[in-house]
């Protein structure tokens, strides 16, 4: 007899494993800077249908690439302790429901950017999928510990897909955006990796602290957080952002500069978890600094 649990089908109280495949605080920050891109994209107010449908298509992408990247991690995760839990290693969904439902998802995000949007918007979505749930996921995660440089292409891809919604077309202002979450994914994941160093290396994964040591690691992190700090300056050297941006862009860099010192001087426990936590916010705050910078005139002065 199979002792398993049975995955049961989306009904009642089981919505909540599907909604959990999408990850859906991850694309909640995805989609934050994909509305700011597509703002931005706008001396005033976009169209509405591309504000949206342009972030609806691109919210469904963002949770069929995570559903994916539950299929393919499952067995991964069932060795780690952060992530045993999880619909598919706990056994509460199995990997084919899951997978359809990931397809489900991925045919009605390009569905809906095609017909509404715009074929650009489509293909930079889906191409952005496939480097993150295919790529990333199935290959740099598992083949090289610059696994989360290479792969944070697919993740700074969500502002230009918003911007690419009202204009049509790849802005070189979009690409900033792109750039700061680019710069911004290294320091974010790897002192994450250094918390759950010894998950990734139970689970054989070569995270950069399993591979060259928590030392470098946390040596990197300080090294990408300047970087950060002088590619969030772009913005406003390039004039698309003033002095509101400015001044939100400085504190938020002084606070996550100090973090990064921190962790790279001291040993305390908390302080990876911390960095983690705080790069969150730091990324949220950030781009609704430049939206508000956008709306409000006086910054230019």
């Amino acid at each position: 007899m199979n002792s398993q649990p049975q995955a049961e089908p989306l009904a009642g109280n089981h919505w909540r494993d599907y909604l959990e495949l999408t990850k859906p605080k991850v694309v909640a920050l995805i989609v934050l800077t994909a509305v700011v891109g597509t703002l931005l994209a706008s001396p005033g107010l976009p169209p509405l249908q591309a504000l949206i449908f342009g972030n609806l298509g691109i919210a469904l992408a963002a949770g069929s690439a995570a559903a994916i990247n539950h299929v393919l991690d499952r067995q991964i995760d069932a060795r780690m302790a952060r992530t045993r839990r999880r619909p598919l290693p706990s056994g509460h969904l199995d990997h084919t429901r899951a997978l359809a439902f990931a397809v489900l998802l991925g045919a009605l995000s390009m569905l809906l950017l095609v017909v509404f949007v715009n074929t650009l918007t489509a293909v930079l979505t889906f191409g952005s999928l496939i480097g993150y749930a295919i790529v990333y996921t199935a290959w740099l995660k598992r083949a090289t510990p610059q696994n989360i440089v290479i792969g944070g292409a697919a993740g700074a891809a969500p502002p230009v897909l918003g911007w690419a919604a009202v204009t049509n077309s790849i802005d070189p202002h979009a690409l900033l955006l792109f750039l700061i979450i680019f710069a911004w994914t290294p320091p974010h994941f790897w002192a994450l990796a250094i918390a759950r160093r010894n998950d990734y290396a139970r689970a054989d994964v070569p995270m950069l602290p399993v591979t060259h040591g928590v030392e470098f690691t946390r040596l990197h992190v300080m090294l990408y957080t300047v970087i950060l700090v002088l590619v969030t300056l772009l913005p406003y050297l390039t004039h698309m952002s003033g002095l509101i941006y400015l001044l939100a862009a400085t504190a938020l860099n002084a606070r996550f500069v100090w973090y990064s010192v921190m962790l790279k001087v001291t040993r305390r426990d908390d302080l990876p978890m911390r960095v983690f936590r705080y790069s969150i916010s730091y990324l949220m705050w950030l781009f609704l600094a430049l939206l508000l910078d956008h709306y409000l005139p006086l910054s230019r002065i």
